[in-house]
């Protein structure tokens, strides 16, 4: 009896993986723009993988060309002042701007949907603490809080994914803690109560995934925000420290030389970091229609 009930259920996976890559594929064909922006991060993906192998130079080697040189055919982006080759610089730093926005925002979209889902669901002294929380967090402006923490706790990696972190947190948590709080006295939730699940039960596998598409939105728009913030930490001398290769970095050393005209410093970098912000930001929409059940039509 039972290999009987298993086979239709075996059956049934393979359609439902089918039916949802189908609905992926739907989507970016429906949308020029979220297909656009799926290929522009694909292609930022890999930089950031096997950039040091493919960067055509050492991007901490100074004189592999003159100094200041303009873009050429050797040198497509051109030098800075050090004679270091600005597209490997460029390349090479996809890396580690990534690497703290991921885990900056990773650290705050699991954290704060949990504290916010556990606010919604809750309620009472729980959600009173994460709200205020929330609301002193909010009071001062992001980037300031960023800059006032990482000054305090120094400028290194680690302090500045955790200064990201702690600023992205209420956005996570208000999305969770209104959609769990919409949801918690409806009919699927009493079904799942009355069938003897518990609380963390009905919160982990019944409202926290109905929060999920909101929430990839906001983790598409904190991307692009977690890459600005770090590159603006760095500008102002509280990110990663020179000479390692960083977009917000290479911004600031080419700023001073943008009135002598050698604009080629800043414009490469600056403008790769306006593409990858971008790119998060289109991504939003997209990511809300996969995710959503809704939108499976």
């Amino acid at each position: 009896m039972s290999a009987v009930l298993e086979a239709p259920v075996a059956a049934a996976r393979p359609r439902a993986q089918k039916s949802f890559w189908s609905h992926v594929k739907y989507v970016l064909s429906d949308n020029p723009f979220t297909l656009g922006a799926a290929i522009l991060f694909s292609l930022f993906v890999v930089v950031a993988i096997v950039g040091p192998w493919i960067a055509p130079y050492d991007p901490l080697a100074t004189n592999v060309g003159p100094t200041m040189q303009p873009p050429s055919a050797k040198h497509w982006f051109g030098t800075d002042s050090l004679g270091r080759d600005i597209l490997s610089r460029v390349i090479v730093a996809t890396r580690i701007d990534f690497a703290i926005a991921l885990s900056a925002v990773s650290a705050s979209f699991v954290i704060g949907g949990l504290l916010g889902a556990c606010a919604g669901y809750f309620g009472g002294w729980l959600e009173r603490i994460v709200m205020r929380g929330c609301d002193m967090v909010m009071s001062f402006p992001l980037f300031v809080l960023a800059m006032g923490i990482v000054a305090a706790m120094g400028n290194t990696v680690a302090n500045i994914i955790l200064a990201t972190a702690v600023v992205n947190l209420p956005f996570y948590i208000r999305v969770a803690r209104t959609e769990v709080n919409v949801r918690r006295e409806a009919g699927f939730v009493e079904a799942a109560r009355l069938a003897g699940n518990g609380d963390a039960r009905i919160l982990l596998l019944h409202l926290v995934p109905n929060a999920m598409p909101p929430m990839m939105v906001q983790v598409s728009l904190n991307m692009g925000w977690a890459i600005l913030n770090a590159a603006g930490l760095s500008f102002i001398g509280l990110g990663v420290s020179p000479p390692v290769a960083e977009w917000g970095i290479m911004v600031a050393e080419g700023a001073t030389y943008i009135i002598s005209g050698e604009w080629w410093v800043a414009l490469f970098p600056g403008g790769v970091l306006m593409l990858a912000v971008f790119t998060f930001n289109l991504l939003g929409d997209g990511l809300r229609d996969i995710i959503d059940p809704r939108r499976r039509t």
